[in-house]
């Protein structure tokens, strides 16, 4: 069993920016890949990012290429979400889960998910 706890959400006006943290316990954090999602009002939860169990591999949403960056140090058992430029388009309860194996873009294929942390971006 993982445990996640997020933190770094918040509210932030458009081009602005915020760094997400979820740190992991209960597993070694080396043993599985990370994945960010969000949720806005009324939508879907869809993929926003992913990263590799040693973050040699990467992958992003559309939507957040070249503005979203995903990151982790294994020393601190931590996944970091860094977002820029971001838009109100951006707001949504965005949450952390673990990925052993499947397709790093359904979230069906995770399991473990923090409780989410709310992000919201003024205009």
């Amino acid at each position: 069993q993982v445990q996640l706890v997020e933190s770094g959400g918040g509210l932030v006006q458009a081009g602005g920016s915020l760094r997400l943290s979820c740190a992991a316990s209960g597993r070694t954090f080396t043993s599985y890949d990370m994945g960010w999602f969000r949720q806005a009002p009324g939508k879907e939860r869809e993929f926003v990012a992913a990263i590799n169990w040693n973050g040699g591999y990467t992958r992003y949403a559309d939507s957040v290429k070249g503005r979203f960056t995903i990151s982790r140090d294994n020393s601190k058992n931590t996944v970091f979400l860094q977002m820029n430029n971001l838009s109100p388009e951006d707001t949504a309860v965005y949450y952390c889960a673990v990925r052993y194996s499947g397709s790093y873009y359904s979230q069906n294929d995770y399991r473990h998910w923090s409780q989410g942390t709310q992000v919201t971006v003024s205009s």
